[in-house]
């Protein structure tokens, strides 16, 4: 680890890790220490074009293949679904297209999915600062205290960033968010009251992280930053820019794209390759085998899924970072009653209510004293037109996310007792919106739709990677799963949101730069020039110092931070 502290200026972690980071080659002008560490490289640069196999059809698996293919390598895609995008993903619900998987782009300065956002014609909302607040009693709070407590833990949140990346070192490991955030309040004198809704505030950060605040690492914090710029809510849905990133794989005859083809093996034992082995037991062998599967999948498998096993480090780096429980629930309405004037009579009353609304841990719901039920609930009724329909996107997280999946997992989707099951689970939130009536049909629902990450073991049974408390060596242990040191000399490489830098873990931008920094990698093993026009778009790194310049004396900003990674 290196010192998090010292008396003259040093770069942030986040700058280091932009710096030496092996997506980072072209950048640097030179090849990373893990390409350096591959002793037969000039021995494979003499070869002819290599076999690659890709494993995985998610966004990483398609901007790898994508490179690969028309860098002049022969590209083997292999997916164990029927489709290709893995977690980004859309089902209709209610006669509205929506996103079961990502709904964000995480930040928009220097952000290739921003741009491809903006190629291909894709709709984002740019949300308002603010949202409605209720609080543990179901009592909606004032706008101007719900806008007091959001400021304060965005403050909190901020100082949080830059505390653990500069005193990283020295940070207890047990240490969580929470209790920083509770260190905080009391040496800050506030009184019981403001301490208890600032602690029930503070618990909005689990949907960020799909775990609770309670278990979010303060020493690997900083990891949870995200990329310079807005956070944008995707609003027509991710499904152009996943046509386009997938358009090679699809529409041409670049790659050999098997659908419905689940890898279970690798063996690199014998000379020459690396076999991998499918569900079916068809065994091929490729010159190198690129593996996206989410690092979920990876946990539950790495220990019986190589010969010979995985590198000691590299399979406690699996092992130690933690994976997520986000999931999403759309509840859709005739219309959206939330928006109607509440006095019909009074041409001032406007259609004012906020696309956010944080539900504090409800004491007025049945549940588990230990667990937060709090819900953060988007509203798509806001989204520009004609991507607004009269749905609520809930944000549902960690043992109260696996409550609500194990409730329907056996269900059939949109089912009567599908759709009563989660109407029960609902209802207690979205009946104390502005007009609501349990007798008026505008306030009925008429369609749900839960996703179910956790009971998907493609998606390695959850969302994306996070760092919880106990976590001793997060940074390196993510470094370890990138740069895949020991493995990646038996023709076995990583990619994923788990192997990104830093600013991106935990999203589909992290996802693109991982398998385009791969692709790059072996590439650049072979000495294959890539396409011109592929630029790697990762962030400038010109500040000494960028994470903390960006930080300093930024006021706490909730509309900048929100959806940071969900």
């Amino acid at each position: 680890m290196t010192l998090a502290s010292c008396s003259k200026p040093c770069m942030s972690r986040i700058s280091r890790d932009l710096a030496s980071s092996p997506h980072n080659v072209q950048i640097n002008g030179s090849v990373s220490s893990n390409m350096q560490s591959l002793r037969h490289a000039s021995t494979l640069s003499s070869l002819k074009m290599p076999h690659v196999a890709v494993i995985g059809a998610g966004i990483a698996g398609l901007r790898c293949s994508d490179v690969l293919a028309r860098s002049g390598c022969k590209v083997t895609l292999l997916e164990a679904r029927n489709r290709i995008g893995g977690r980004v993903h859309q089902e209709e619900t209610g006669g509205h297209l929506v996103d079961l998987g990502a709904n964000w782009i995480h930040g928009t300065k220097g952000n290739p999915i921003m741009s491809l956002a903006e190629k291909t014609g894709t709709k984002v909302l740019d949300p308002e600062e603010g949202g409605a607040l209720y609080d543990a009693s179901g009592k909606r709070r004032t706008d101007t205290e719900a806008v007091q407590l959001s400021g304060k833990i965005w403050e909190m949140v901020v100082d949080a960033f830059k505390y653990s990346d500069e005193h990283s070192a020295t940070i207890d490991s047990r240490i969580s968010l929470y209790e920083y955030f509770q260190e905080k309040l009391s040496k800050a004198g506030n009184d019981k009251q403001e301490c208890n809704d600032l602690l029930h505030e503070a618990q909005m950060w689990g949907p960020f992280v799909g775990d609770p605040v309670e278990k979010q690492s303060l020493k690997f914090f900083f990891l949870e930053e995200c990329i310079e710029g807005e956070n944008v809510f995707v609003a027509s849905t991710y499904k152009n820019i996943l046509n386009h990133i997938g358009k090679t794989v699809t529409a041409t005859d670049k790659v050999d794209l098997h659908l419905d083809t689940e890898v279970v093996h690798f063996d690199t034992t014998a000379a020459g390759g690396v076999t991998v082995t499918t569900s079916t037991g068809q065994k091929s062998t490729f010159d190198q085998v690129v593996i996206t599967c989410p690092l979920g999948w990876l946990k539950r498998n790495h220990s019986a899924s190589f010969t010979p096993a995985l590198p000691p480090r590299l399979s406690d780096a699996i092992e130690n970072v933690n994976y997520g429980r986000l999931e999403k629930l759309y509840v859709t309405f005739p219309s959206a009653f939330w928006l109607r004037a509440v006095d019909k009579s009074n041409s001032e009353d406007k259609e004012n209510f906020p696309v956010f609304t944080h539900f504090h841990d409800p004491s007025y719901i049945d549940h588990p004293k230990t667990e937060a039920w709090n819900q953060s609930v988007v509203s798509l009724a806001h989204l520009p037109s004609p991507c607004a329909h009269p749905t609520l996107l809930f944000y549902i997280y960690g043992p109260c996310a696996t409550h609500a999946v194990n409730l329907v997992k056996d269900l059939d989707p949109h089912s009567e007792r599908y759709n009563a099951v989660l109407r029960v689970f609902a209802e207690p939130f979205y009946s104390r919106l502005p007009t609501y009536s349990s007798s008026d049909p505008a306030c009925t629902p008429t369609s749900f739709l839960m996703t179910q990450w956790q009971n998907d073991r493609f998606a390695g049974n959850g969302s994306y990677c996070n760092f919880q408390v106990g976590l001793e060596r997060g940074d390196e242990d993510i470094q370890v799963m990138r740069a895949a040191d020991g493995l990646t000399e038996r023709g076995i490489w990583l990619a994923g949101e788990h192997t990104a830098p830093f600013i991106a873990l935990g999203t589909t931008t992290g996802a693109w730069w991982s398998g385009e920094g791969v692709a790059r990698r072996i590439c650049n093993v072979y000495g294959i020039k890539v396409p011109e026009d592929v630029a790697l778009s990762m962030p400038e790194d010109s500040e000494e110092d960028g994470l903390k310049k960006d930080l300093d004396g930024k006021k706490a900003d909730a509309a900048n931070m929100n959806g940071l990674a969900i």
